[in-house]
């Protein structure tokens, strides 16, 4: 899919893998980036599958992340599960729980010093021990991750409208789809 759409800007689409957010400005600018982007994968005998496509939208979750004109944020689903994470007992949920809050260290102030207790007990090549600073740490990212003021803000857009769609060869043609 990026071999087909290399050259694009990210002002027109960002893809990962089958998936393919497209977005614009203005409503011409979308359409005029929807017809650039149906034209690509047509020419590369591409299709979409019409049931996971979803035009004109005004926000859309993608690999985790809500994306509209107000920004980026943390998907609610992905913060919920860190809020309900029990506290790791061993050095394995650690690192899940690790995993998922790096993934989000963008938005959470200071991320490297707050995580720094779970990191050493990570790196640690003893025992598990949770300390009481462990604790502190851990709840501290909690807390953040679920604070209101999660969103990279987007102060150059006024609008942007956005269209997900999802790469099923065994679909519909792109040519039924084109504006």
């Amino acid at each position: 899919m990026e071999t087909v759409l290399r050259g694009l800007s990210s002002e027109a689409c960002l893809v990962y893998l089958d998936d393919i957010i497209i977005v614009g400005r203005t409503f011409e600018e979308h359409q005029n980036n929807l017809r650039k982007v149906f034209q690509r994968l047509q020419k590369a005998n591409l299709k979409l599958s019409p049931k996971k496509c979803r035009f004109f939208q005004k926000e859309v979750t993608y690999l985790g992340h809500v994306i509209s004109a107000e920004g980026v944020k943390t998907d609610p689903g992905k913060i919920k599960a860190v809020v309900d994470w029990p506290r790791p007992d061993k050095i394995h949920d650690l690192r899940s729980f690790l995993g998922l809050c790096t993934y989000y260290r963008r938005f959470v102030k200071n991320f490297s010093t707050i995580a720094r207790p779970l990191h050493k007990l990570n790196e640690a090549k003893s025992n598990f021990n949770w300390t009481e600073e462990c604790e502190k740490s851990f709840n501290s990212l909690k807390q953040s991750l679920t604070s209101p003021i999660l969103t990279y803000p987007r102060t150059h857009i006024s609008k942007l409208y956005l269209s997900r769609t999802i790469g099923d060869n065994a679909r519909l043609s792109l040519a039924a789809l084109s504006p």
